[in-house]
């Protein structure tokens, strides 16, 4: 008897327990809005990986350490997606999400009066730049982030699935780098293309392709220090700038770059797809070898040219 009568009034506070059903739905709907941001984001860095990694290094990343962390960043991005899909596991997502939100908030903000300016974008599309509406931007991520978390029901279960998630993501970033590799490796050049106003024949020969914006002081740079390099006796050089073509020779000549100019840009860049200038490719034989991404003080790039064949 005591046990039926304690039932009914022990399910008054258990009723009290019960979350509102709009805190349900913006919880849903935050989790989408997260998981949307983070699967563009993430597919984004694994499907072009080489051009998320210049713009890390322009953003002043170790340049050593772009392409690692480019990869690391798009497997913990696509888990946090998956992860806040899922009611059981949207907790860990949303504590995932927001944690990668607010790094990349506070390096930004550390080094803000050295970036401000700088595209910062991890959009395939949407460009941004560091100043004031960054953090504006992200500002509101992370709200949402936070918001897809803050009523999710505590993880009860076994952490197997999470573990195929994170498995499945980090399988899924592996095949595309690899894509993404053979694309830069190992392409087909164009039988020839128009250098200092004549044909020059790709097929024979080895050839460093470098392609810059003669308003680009990272290109400048770069070609300033290229042109201390001691290159190989077979090495041909030729500088593709991807605008402003009438600066050409007194890009090269103000850059003491010994290089021959070729014109034809777009020809080229179909060959070897990049994002932003500096970059280059070494060409053997009308076949890419490798590609030059990194510009950067240090050991770049002297170690990929060295290990290219392609200087001293």
């Amino acid at each position: 008897m005591f046990a039926m009568e304690a039932s009914p009034s022990a399910a008054v506070p258990l009723a009290h327990l019960e979350m509102p059903p709009w805190k349900t739905v913006v919880g849903h709907v935050a989790a989408a809005v997260t998981a949307i941001l983070f699967i563009v984001t993430g597919v984004y860095k694994a499907v072009d990986p080489y051009h998320f990694a210049q713009m890390l290094e322009q953003l002043l990343f170790p340049a050593q350490f772009s392409m690692p962390f480019t990869l690391v960043l798009a497997v913990g991005e696509l888990l946090a997606a998956t992860l806040v899909l899922v009611p059981r596991f949207r907790r860990w997502g949303s504590i995932l999400a927001s944690v990668l939100l607010f790094s990349f908030m506070v390096y930004m903000g550390a080094r803000y009066s050295e970036l401000a300016g700088k595209d910062c974008s991890c959009f395939p599309i949407l460009k941004r730049a560091v100043g004031p509406g960054f953090f504006i931007g992200d500002g509101a991520m992370l709200a949402v982030a936070i918001l897809a978390g803050v009523w999710a029901k505590p993880f009860v279960g076994p952490k197997r699935s999470a573990a195929v998630i994170l498995g499945a993501a980090a399988m899924f970033v592996a095949a595309s780098y690899g894509v993404a590799y053979g694309q830069h490796n190992g392409v087909q050049a164009p039988d020839s293309v128009i250098v200092e106003g004549q044909a020059r024949d790709l097929q024979h020969g080895r050839f460093f392709i470098f392609f810059y914006d003669p308003e680009c002081s990272h290109c400048n740079a770069a070609a300033k220090h290229m042109g201390t390099l001691k290159w190989k006796s077979d090495m041909t050089l030729i500088a593709v700038p991807v605008r402003q073509q009438r600066w050409a020779s007194a890009f090269l000549k103000d850059n003491e770059f010994k290089a021959l100019t070729s014109l034809e840009n777009e020809k080229l860049k179909q060959a070897f797809p990049f994002g932003d200038p500096p970059y280059g490719v070494v060409i053997d034989r009308g076949r890419q070898t490798g590609s030059v991404p990194r510009y950067e003080e240090g050991n770049e790039p002297d170690a990929t040219l060295r290990t290219l064949g392609a200087i001293e």
